[in-house]
Formats: structure tokens, sequence, C-alpha cells
């Protein structure tokens, strides 16, 4: 198992950027590939990025494409999300999450952090 913590979420006007960081620590980092969920007030989890063990392939939903970027740090067992350009919809509970298998599902999850946009 590998233990997930987010941070780097907080309070923001629309248009600003936010860079949520993930940690992970237990197994090792390199081997997990890694998600960005995100989940608003009575609306269902959604993936929002994800990026697998090498970095060399990344996906996001289509609302955040070309606002935000997926990246790691296997050196420091760390995930990132940085968004830019945000909306009010961008607004939710943002989580990180590990998969050790390409195709499995995601079987490790962070506690999340808040993000809130204002308008």
């Amino acid at each position: 198992q590998v233990q997930l913590v987010e941070s780097g979420g907080g309070l923001v006007q629309a248009g600003g950027s936010l860079r949520l960081s993930c940690a992970a620590s237990g197994r090792t980092f390199s081997n997990y590939h890694m998600g960005w969920f995100r989940q608003a007030p009575g609306k269902e989890r959604e993936v929002v990025a994800t990026i697998n063990r090498s970095a060399d392939s990344t996906d996001y939903a289509d609302s955040v494409k070309g606002r935000f970027t997926i990246s790691r740090d296997n050196a420091k067992s760390t995930v990132y999300l940085q968004m830019n350009r945000l909306e009010p919809e961008d607004t939710a509970v943002y989580y990180c999450a590990a998969r050790y298998w390409l195709f499995s599902d995601y079987s490790n999850w962070g506690q999340g952090t808040q993000v809130t946009v204002s308008s």
C-alpha cells in the first residue's frame, strides 16, 4: 500500500492559479500510476488527470485540457496538479489516487484538499 497526502488547496479568484501536491509514502512511488480526481457538492467524483509511472503519458478531462497540468517527481515521491485559469466550476474537493496496474481500479486514495474558486 502507498499512503497519499494532498496539499495546496485553498480559496482563489476566478482566473487564478493553484498547484496541488500529493506526497506518497510506503511502497515505491515510481511503481504506481497516479491520478487526480475531484468531487463537487452534489456531484459524482470525476477524474481530472492521470499520469503513468514513467510520466511519458498523461490524460485530461475535457473540462480542464489546456488549463491543468499533471506531473510527477519520482525522486520526491510526489505528483502535482498545476491549475491555471481557474473557474468557479472547478470548485471541489480534489483527491489524488494510485494504482499499481494501468487498467485496474485506483486502490489508494488521499484524504482530499478543498479548492474553492470565487467569481
